[in-house]
């Protein structure tokens, strides 16, 4: 599952990957959600340790994106029974615009490809404009929208999307 721009998260590296999340959570998030709800998904579903165990427990794969050999963002994958469920996708800002996204959903769409899956699903916030405009320029359709209690009193009010692998 390796390739140019996805590579492969290295044990040990949770730590620099949290810190990285932290730094496009609070860029991607903090107009929409709120710069408290961010802190707390940071340190329930992004912490060096929460990481750790979701690759240790919960069979994700997590992979840092590159251009140019300089890292872009991340991206974590979870192959499930006939789908593959993309997490999380993220840039930094001054790698957007520049069509990293769309690359970076073909090389998950590979992905699901070479599991034998049939589709890729993920979550995104109803609020969030710019990444749905991206998964519907790739193909992804609006599938359901599912509010989900976090916990602390927060929620994430989101789309669900989904992209069937063409035959």
């Amino acid at each position: 599952m390796q390739s140019r721009m996805m590579v492969l998260m290295r044990p040990g590296e949770e730590g620099q990957l949290a810190a990285f999340a932290s730094e496009l959570w609070h860029d991607a998030y903090d107009s929409l959600i709120g710069g408290e709800q961010v802190d707390y998904m940071m340190r329930t579903i992004q912490s060096e340790e929460a990481i750790r165990r979701q690759i240790e427990r919960e069979n994700y794969i997590y992979f840092f994106l590159f251009f140019e050999g300089a890292r872009a963002g991340y991206c974590a994958l979870k192959p499930e029974k006939e789908r593959l469920f993309l997490s999380k996708l993220y840039l930094s800002e001054k790698f957007r615009g520049r069509g990293l996204g769309q690359r970076a959903l073909g090389e998950v769409a590979d992905c699901a490809r070479r599991l034998g899956l049939k589709s890729v699903y993920l979550t995104v916030n109803k609020g969030n404009a710019r990444a749905i405009r991206a998964y519907e320029k790739f193909g992804f359709a609006r599938a359901d929208s599912a509010v989900t209690d976090i916990g602390g009193g927060f929620v994430m009010d989101d789309y669900i999307y989904e992209y069937v692998l063409p035959r």
